[in-house]
This record gives C-alpha cells, structure tokens and sequence, in this order.
C-alpha cells in the first residue's frame, strides 16, 4: 500500500505541475547531479524527490531478471545478486553513496565491462513510468522475448528524466565470472591502442581493457581454465587489488580523475587518435577517452568529430556550456517529436539533456 500511494503521491504532483505549468527537477539519490545541464535555475522549478520510492519488486535468478522500484539503492541490488552468484553486467557508477537503480539508468553510464558484455541499454526488459502529463504508463516485459513496447524501455535509458519519471526497471543480469584476474604491461599509448585493437580481435576471455600513464590494464574473466591459459598468452604482471582498481576507474576516485579542469568523455572508434595536448584515461579497449581540459568546447567536439566520434562535457564548474555534443537535424527533431510525446509542456527536467528540449 506504501508504495501505491507513493506511486498516486508523484502522479499528483506532476499532474498539479503540468496544470499550473511549473517545471520540475527530479531528484533521486543525487549521485550524479553534475551530469547533464544544471536546471536548478529555471524561474519557479520546483524538487520531485523519488528516493523514496523504493523495494525490490521481484527476482528469479534461474531467469536472471530483477525488478525494482527506481528509488531502490544500487547497493541494495548489488548486494542481492552478489548473494546469489550474479551481478549487473555493465557495472553502474555509484558517484556517491545514495546511488539508485533509476539513476543509474536514466544517466544510462556503463562501467569498464560494457564493450564485452553491453551497455546499460542493453539489459533494459521493462519500464513503467509517469509521463509529463501524469499517466502511468507500462512499457516491454520481464523476459527478452517479449518485444512489445521494447524499444521504448530503452529509450528512457540515458534521457535524464526528460521523457518520464522512472517508477520500475526490469533489467537481465548475468552469472559472476567464476574466475578474474587482471593482467599490467607497461608499453606506450600508441602500441597500447593497437595491442588493445588485437586482443579484440583475439578469442581471449576479455571483460575490460584501459590504458593510463604507460600501462595497459587486461582484465580476464570467465572458467578458471580458461583465465589461466589466457593469462599465459598475454603475460605481464599480475595486478593486485585489481577488483578495486576497476571499481575506483568507474567510481573516478584514481588519481587520474583528481583536476580542477573540465573532464570530457570522447566515444570515438577504437582506432582513433585522440591529439589534444592533454592527459588521458582511455577505458572501453581505445573506445573511450577521459580528458582533462579547458580548452575551447568547440575544438574538443570538433577533433572528436574528425575522430569519427563525439565529445561531452561529463563534469565541470562551469554551467554556462551545453554538456552534450550538438544533435544533427534529423536526430534533433525525432527528439523534439518524443519530447513532445511524453511531456508536451516540458515538465520533466526540461533542458537537462539540451537546453531547448
């Protein structure tokens, strides 16, 4: 009953909202508030707090699917399915202790794991969510055979709270490797990039590879024979405290992540040749560069383009500069069309993707 009226509670409010046409800023365990374009300014924007909304719904691990109310705690998850020997495979960043199911799937961030296994996305069974105009609505299923309304789950998945306010995720979950160890070779970018471009290639039981500072990170997992006879193959040294190593990668507590410049996010091509003059951590095997710079936006985003890639402004002081690289014509108006659908008078975190959507 707590949470009906919990669900009823939200629904009222965004209902009176978009009645009296007050924008709202949703807040749930406020972990990743710094991703996105700040609101908090718009005239008259008042606080939707989800955090309570919160409980594990249901979970099978013979189907490996678990539902949960969007304010439940990642943690609480986590320590569930570690439990019982599983685990969400694309490895959510907390950002902070009051870390939720919803956040991690409206931010839509996958952790080092995501070329080997998918990204946050991809996981995504079902949704049930309020629109901007107050209506629950219901999307995909509890199984990967049930299509219907699917691709509309994923959307939800990295739109900030811009189409609809997340009240249940349906998310696949996978077994824990039996085995993991993470290998280190010390080697320059350029040779840590193409090396990275072999291993993918490669049959190799791979879950992560990074490079930062001269060092090429290959983390192996899967059947102990397997790790083994792969660790022979790439050889190096074998990383201690390796499971913390990738936990503060994706938490951005190493060294690395401590600057007082901007931090940019390039997804470019494995391949790519990221030349900015700047420090870099470079996680997704070559796919994802961690720059610290406070070079101009337009330089950044640029070279990334002629990378075959895009830029994003992940975290900085500033909230004068959009965080996301500018959308193609096309691209822009099927977002204005989806805007338009689920929130017609721009209720739900209005700008936080884009300043005009």
């Amino acid at each position: 009953m707590e949470n009906i009226n919990q669900t009823q509670e939200l629904q009222d409010r965004i209902r009176a909202a978009c009645n009296d046409k007050i924008p709202l800023k949703i807040v749930g365990g406020n972990t990743k508030e710094f991703y996105g374009n700040d609101v908090s300014k718009q005239n008259n924007i008042e606080i939707l707090e989800t955090k309570n909304h919160q409980g594990i719904i249901s979970y099978e691990p013979s189907e490996l699917v678990i539902t949960a109310r969007a304010g439940t705690p990642l943690k609480e998850i986590e320590v569930l399915l570690t439990e019982n020997n599983q685990m969400l495979p694309f490895e959510p960043p907390h950002f902070g202790e009051g870390a939720t199911l919803g956040g991690a799937i409206a931010t839509g961030l996958s952790g080092s794991r995501r070329p080997f296994t998918g990204s946050a996305r991809d996981f995504v069974l079902g949704t049930k969510i309020i629109s901007g105009q107050g209506d629950v609505m219901s999307f995909g299923g509890q199984v990967m055979k049930n299509v219907a309304g699917y691709d509309v789950s994923r959307l939800m998945v990295g739109a900030l709270g811009t189409l609809g306010l997340l009240l249940e995720i349906s998310i696949k979950v996978l077994p824990r490797p039996q085995s993991e160890i993470t290998q280190c070779i010390s080697m320059s970018q350029q040779d840590a990039l193409l090396t990275m471009q072999q291993l993918n290639q490669s049959s190799l039981p791979l879950s992560a590879l990074a490079y930062e500072n001269e060092k090429l990170f290959i983390r192996l997992s899967g059947a102990p024979s397997a790790v083994n006879s792969a660790q022979k193959t790439v050889a190096g040294e074998t990383l201690i405290q390796a499971e913390q190593f990738w936990q503060q990668l994706n938490e951005h507590t190493l060294p690395f992540f401590e600057s007082e410049k901007s931090l940019w996010r390039l997804s470019v091509p494995y391949i790519a040749n990221i030349d900015l003059n700047e420090k870099s951590f470079i996680d997704w095997a070559g796919a994802l560069h961690w720059i610290h710079s406070d070079k101009n936006a337009d330089e950044i985003q640029q070279h990334a383009i002629e990378q075959g890639g895009s830029a994003a402004l992940f975290k900085t002081a500033s909230d004068a500069q959009e965080r996301f690289p500018a959308l193609q014509a096309k691209i822009k108006q099927l977002q204005i069309n989806l805007k338009t659908r689920f929130d017609p008078f721009g209720i739900l975190n209005y700008g936080r993707l884009y300043s005009d959507l």
